[in-house]
């Protein structure tokens, strides 16, 4: 990525993050000192004020033309907290009241009822409660300069100053708006570990300030943590390379804040770049989708930090074998808050067991060896600004990238080198509106830069390969949504997308140049309506997605993409669920065996043409049933999925001699099982996924065949148990191995063509062996102080230390003879952390 882009996006953030701050503070400009205000007092009325300075040094006041001196006295009282004495007709004392006692009672502000339960917090302090059957509070001894929180699922916080709640003859009542954000109904918590949950539309969301334990992992790592559920893996080990129910990565959907990101990995996939203690949630969607959203083929992961301006300070920082990170919460006034976050490996310069398997595997077939210098970073920040209580706006800054060089002298002295740069930066705003009880608006805009660019020196530094991968995107959206009754949403809105992407090659010796380019912007309109029965016993999504797609250079179409979504208690304790939905998207990757970058990276962003690489298209249907109890779920799917216009350069074949960029199709079979026995103190599971997944190209022979991604069997066994502060996570994984293609064993080298190729058997006739992994993980908290609290972590992958074959292909050697290159899952992993949060 070129740095004039990276400073330009963070200058544009923090001069956005400095006007909004300024503009937040300017509330101040008409307010004047107390003893300022006094003094003016004192020369109009002829009187004298007795008080102490200390007591009025930071007090301020807004001046009101008031006709009268015992009105102006109540003003100060009424807003100051400063106790006003009258000692005779010329000279007043102030004292100012230290604490005083508040109540309220808390309404609902659309029924005119009570709330009971509602949170009643006084900021600043460790003082809190919750109402009582008839929505009343009370508190003694409350400092008169706090300000009282009020908040309630499904309704919005309420902020006020204790004069407000004190010094009445009768509790003052608060009136509670209704909150319109979309939550959905929690219908089984605690689904394997505590902050995963399922929700009502078959969605799973995953709260990370609640998460216990999962094995293998001493700290969260988000995209590690989403593939314990049914349907979901990664048949390399990576977590840049998830496979949602057979489908390819690039088929995945990804935001975080909003915003699309076409880099997920470190370490080449080894490890999500995505900070796990500033996200707030992470949703996962495998089928259903609401019409909101466009693209991921295969499934949806929606990350979102926080949308609460915190109540005081918060932050935490913390280490392990690969990287340290430090992150913050930051309230800067009661309507402006920040958050950031930011993390490095120290790879480059310090070795750790957890860095030296990692990089074998990463390493393994390509041109860098174990000495090179290799590091990531990551850095979020976002600021959030209330407005008022029916407008917030926010602004979120994404920036990660990874950094690998290598330089060696061989035996002849001749220098040879290279370096890879990857990098994503991204930034986006979001302005949330309600305009009444029934009608809100969300407005969103985000600008999304991906960039991998490789440079490799040979022959001492005669000749240079020059390769960079570039996508540019922005994109603007607009949701209403519309209260047609309590139990009935109308949800509609525009979205916009402009996606550019370039791929260049360029070779000094000898010359070769290579620049290609495209330009695609896609309309959307999309409109559905959200059920719920008042017995909330149904829930239902109906709705639909009109795209218009237009490639600037060759192609114009439109796309219709229905949805459905529904979800029924067929019984207590008993749910059906009934899934559909059409689907499209325009960017893919390729997997570019030739023009790879340093063989590490083979994967390149490029865009549908409607010709070698049509727009790609899905549809999928499910049925699944379920029965959840407070200590015991079980819960079965069936699914049917069909994906159209994939090109073979995107499935990653490596019998790349037998393809020709052939366009086909792909379908997939599957069902997913689960049962999960749990309680408060540990949570044991058993899985299992069925996938019959073959593409189909007609121009092949044969012209049906087992998918590269095709694994039959996968099979978890796994648990997780809590004593104390301690936790500890246990679990096993098996799968079937995935298809290769031999070469043909009677007259493996087809010696006919120049140069020789491999002569291979018929595509994906063969199977690797099985695959078998044992993790285990543990964790203990503790107190360091009243305010600070310390975590240990510790991991081990792969505890039996087996040898796991990932993939295997073939190439000709220098005599016509084929080697066999086998990639190889990562061996004993050990990890271990440490934190502090405070």
């Amino acid at each position: 990525m070129k740095k004039k882009h990276l400073k330009f996006l963070v200058t544009f953030f923090l001069l956005l993050c400095f006007s909004i701050i300024a503009y937040g503070q300017n509330v101040a400009k008409d307010t004047m000192s107390l003893v300022d205000y006094l003094a003016i007092l004192e020369k109009e009325h002829d009187i004298k004020f007795s008080f102490a300075d200390n007591a009025l040094k930071e007090v301020s006041i807004v001046p009101l033309q008031l006709p009268s001196l015992p009105l102006k006295l109540d003003h100060i009282q009424k807003n100051t907290g400063m106790v006003i004495t009258k000692l005779n007709d010329r000279y007043y004392t102030l004292t100012r009241i230290s604490t005083v006692s508040i109540c309220g009672f808390v309404f609902d502000n659309f029924e005119k009822n009570t709330i009971p339960g509602a949170t009643v917090e006084i900021l600043g302090t460790s003082i809190s409660g919750i109402t009582d059957n008839t929505g009343k509070f009370y508190f003694n001894d409350i400092p008169v300069s706090a300000t009282v929180r009020v908040k309630h699922l499904g309704f919005k916080p309420q902020f006020l100053e204790v004069d407000k709640l004190s010094n009445t003859t009768a509790c003052p009542i608060i009136a509670m708006p209704l909150s319109y954000q979309e939550l959905e109904e929690v219908v089984v918590s605690q689904f394997l570990t505590t902050g995963l949950n399922k929700m009502s539309n078959a969605s799973f969301e995953l709260n990370l300030s609640k998460f216990g334990i999962l094995p293998g992992n001493s700290e969260p790592d988000i995209l590690q943590t989403v593939q314990a559920l049914p349907g979901i893996k990664s048949v390399d080990e990576t977590v840049s390379d998830i496979n949602i129910r057979g489908g390819t990565n690039d088929q995945n959907l990804i935001l975080w804040d909003h915003i699309k990101m076409y880099q997920t990995g470190h370490f080449f996939g080894l490890i999500s770049a995505f900070n796990p203690y500033v996200t707030d949630k992470v949703t996962i969607i495998k089928n259903g989708t609401s019409s909101i959203y466009g693209d991921g083929l295969s499934g949806t992961l929606d990350l979102r930090t926080s949308d609460q301006i915190p109540a005081y300070t918060n932050g935490g920082a913390g280490f392990n074998l690969i990287s340290g990170d430090v992150f913050g919460h930051i309230p800067i006034n009661e309507r402006l808050g920040l958050q950031f976050s930011g993390r490095r490996s120290y790879t480059d310069f310090l070795s750790t067991p957890t860095y030296t398997v990692f990089s074998e595997k990463a390493f393994q077939d390509s041109q860098v060896d174990n000495e090179s210098d290799f590091y990531f970073y990551d850095f979020t920040a976002k600021l959030l600004f209330e407005i008022n209580q029916d407008h917030k706006f926010k602004t979120s800054l994404i920036t990660m990238s990874n950094n690998l060089s290598y330089f060696e002298t061989n035996d002849n002295n001749t220098l040879n080198g290279s370096n890879l740069n990857q990098d994503n930066i991204a930034i986006g705003t979001q302005l949330e509106s309600t305009w009444s009880n029934s009608f809100s608006t969300d407005v969103q805009f985000y600008y999304s830069q991906y960039g991998l660019n490789a440079l490799t020196i040979s022959n001492n530094e005669s000749q240079t390969l020059k390769q960079n991968n570039l996508v540019k995107e922005s994109n603007v959206k607009l949701i209403t949504k519309y209260g047609l009754f309590r139990n009935l949403d109308w949800v509609n809105g525009y979205e916009l997308t402009e996606t550019g992407i370039e791929n260049r090659t360029n070779i000094n010796q000898p010359p070769f140049a290579s620049n290609i380019k495209g330009v695609i912007r896609k309309h959307a309109l999309f409109s559905e309506i959200k059920f719920t029965s008042e017995d909330s016993r149904f829930h239902g999504l109906l709705g639909a997605r009109l795209n218009y797609i237009e490639n600037l250079n060759t192609f114009k179409t439109y796309i219709l993409e229905p949805r459905l979504n529904i979800s029924y208690e067929v019984f207590s304790n008993f749910n059906a669920e009934v899934m559909g939905e059409f689907k499209s998207q325009v960017t893919n990757q390729i997997i570019d065996l030739e023009q790879n970058f340093l063989g590490i990276e083979k994967r390149r962003w490029i865009l549908s043409d409607d010709d070698l690489l049509p727009i790609t298209k899905s549809k999928q249907g499910s049925l699944g049933f379920n029965y959840d109890s407070n200590t015991l779920y079980v819960g079965i799917d069936g699914f049917y999925k069909e994906v159209n216009g994939i090109n073979v350069y995107t499935q990653g074949f490596q019998n790349q001699n037998q393809f020709d960029g052939e366009i086909g199709s792909y379908v997939i079979k599957g069902a997913e099982f689960l049962i999960n026995t749990k309680n408060n103190d540990y949570s044991a599971w058993l899985s299992y996924t069925f996938n019959k997944n073959d593409y189909t190209f007609n121009a092949l022979t044969p012209t049906t065949f087992p998918n590269n991604l095709d694994v039959r069997h996968s099979v978890t066994l796994a648990g997780n148990y809590t004593l104390g502060n301690l936790k500890l996570g246990l679990g096993l994984n098996f799968r079937s191995g995935k298809p290769f293609t031999k070469p043909d064993a009677n007259d493996p080298v087809d010696e006919t063509v120049f140069p020789a190729e491999v002569n291979y058997e018929d595509p994906n006739s063969s199977r690797l062996p099985e695959y078998i992994r044992a993790d285990a993980s543990a964790n203990y908290t503790f107190n360091l102080s009243k305010t600070i609290k310390g975590s240990f972590g510790a991991s081990i992958l792969n505890i039996t230390n087996r040898r796991n074959t990932l993939n295997m292909f073939y190439r000709l050697g220098e005599d016509n003879t084929v080697e066999t290159i086998e990639r190889l899952s990562l061996g004993l992993t050990p990890n271990a952390s440490f934190r502090i949060r405070f």
